[in-house]
């Protein structure tokens, strides 16, 4: 006898993919895991997967991550320079400011 073939709504097959994507489980062990076959679980993926709820591990992720992790550290060090050159520059405008402000005799 053949099984029964089991059917899924779309806010499972959604919730399934969001999890498959959170997840650093091979597709194989999640589909174990929920008894589905990973054909199945590979093309809900296809259909349903969205890239912003990937994890962290992903090495696309990572790379990413990085690259913004570089951007925002030059970011940083451009904004410190900034700094630094207007403290200078009020220092010297302190010290025009003192020496200017002295009466003369």
């Amino acid at each position: 006898m053949s099984e029964q073939r089991q059917s899924y709504n779309e806010e499972f097959k959604k919730q399934t993919v969001k999890y498959i994507q959170e997840q650093c489980k091979s597709v194989t062990d999640i589909a174990e895991e929920l008894n589905i076959p990973a054909k199945t679980l590979h093309s809900w993926l296809g259909k349903y997967r969205q890239f912003d709820n990937e994890s962290v591990a992903s090495v696309d992720r990572v790379r990413e991550l990085e690259q913004l992790l570089k951007q925002k550290e030059q970011e940083l060090k451009e904004k410190d320079r900034r700094i630094a050159n207007a403290e200078e520059e009020l220092a010297i405008v302190k010290k025009a400011v003192h020496i200017f402000s002295k009466p003369r005799n």
